[in-house]
């Protein structure tokens, strides 16, 4: 958990809204980082109304459980050290709080109460969210699980470190949808939303890894798209089989989509390849290349 997300100021918030969803006293304030974690207080929210009936491996609970303790033992949550000598204190503001006949700075007494919250929350939060995928791993649009799967997946993408792995999501998420389109042929209207819900995703992954593409000046992230485009292809090209006039218009339109992707990608790489500067055009695909001098 050592990275952006979980930073101190932003893990101390977290906890705060954790509290606030379960009843707790409101903070009059508001953070930067408040709606990149509102999708995790919202999973907290959806599973006190419904919880999931899955019971979650009993391996999983134990090497959950011992992750827990030794990170517990290695940040100290539950000790601190005994100061000799001192009067005994009370927990008012500015003075010394007490925890477990030990006496620590009132501060330091929140950061501790604080980081012992997000502790459990993410327990909470892991146990929850194994939960959540495997009861709604098949849900389509219309089950009642099916917002519990799109809330994980917003989670996934708050707690994502990078544009990278935020846009290597999206292209999971845009299979996600195949899947579910695959379960829908016939059914016209949910059929079309859930592949324009597939091409938004999809769309959103390509523009952050084209990105990453040209802002690093290197192919990595054009590969990982290519191999996308490539699987993808095959796997939307087997939706037109037996299907209706209707679906395979519209199964087109995303078989276009990506051959567009492919396209952009080829640029992409070729224009790193010449050592052209980065381009300053972008589409809904992101950066859009002018081609080598000699490919003019």
């Amino acid at each position: 958990m050592d990275n952006t997300l979980f930073s101190r100021r932003r893990a101390e918030r977290f906890a705060q809204l954790l509290d606030e969803a379960n009843g707790a006293r409101r903070h009059h304030v508001r953070s930067r980082v408040d709606g990149h974690l509102a999708p995790l207080v919202a999973v907290g929210q959806r599973l006190s109304v419904d919880p999931p009936a899955v019971e979650v491996d009993q391996d999983f609970r134990t090497g959950l459980r011992a992750m827990l303790l030794a990170t517990a033992e290695r940040e100290g949550l539950g000790s601190t050290p005994a100061t000799a000598g001192e009067p005994a204190a009370t927990t008012t503001r500015g003075r010394l709080a007490t925890t477990r006949g030990r006496l620590l700075p009132a501060v330091t007494a929140r950061r501790a109460r604080a980081r012992g919250a997000i502790l459990v929350g993410i327990a909470a939060g892991a146990i929850a969210v194994s939960g959540i995928s495997a009861a709604s791993e098949n849900a389509v649009p219309g089950d009642a699980l099916y917002g519990m799967k799109r809330s994980t997946e917003r989670a996934q993408l708050a707690l994502a470190s990078s544009d990278i792995s935020r846009g290597q999501l999206f292209l999971d998420f845009a299979r996600t949808r195949l899947g579910e389109a695959a379960k829908l042929r016939g059914d016209r209207i949910g059929y079309s939303a859930v592949l324009d819900d597939m091409d938004a995703d999809t769309r959103q992954g390509v523009r952050l890894l084209t990105s990453a593409a040209v802002q690093r000046a290197e192919p990595g992230s054009l590969d990982t798209l290519n191999t996308f485009v490539s699987s993808q292809r095959r796997a939307v090209r087997g939706l037109l089989d037996g299907s209706t006039r209707v679906d395979r218009d519209r199964t087109h339109r995303s078989l276009l989509l990506l051959d567009s992707i492919r396209e952009r990608s080829d640029d992409l790489r070729a224009a790193i390849a010449c050592g052209l500067p980065a381009p300053t055009a972008s589409d809904a695909l992101g950066p859009a290349p002018s081609a080598c001098p000699g490919d003019r």
